[in-house]
């Protein structure tokens, strides 16, 4: 079985590095969002006593 290879194709090794470049930039995008005192400090006050706890 003869496998054609173009120059458009890349390697699993090449493949592998742009994956993990996208999954490294990705984690970082992730954590800046939800980063958590920023999302606590934005979030509304405490609403209340929620179902039948206003009393």
């Amino acid at each position: 079985m003869k496998i054609n290879k173009s120059e458009d194709q890349v390697t699993r090794k090449e493949a592998l590095k742009k994956m993990g470049k996208y999954a490294a930039l990705t984690a970082i995008g992730t954590f800046i969002i939800l980063n958590p005192k920023k999302a606590q400090a934005s979030s509304p006050p405490d609403p209340g006593g929620g179902l039948g706890g206003g009393d």
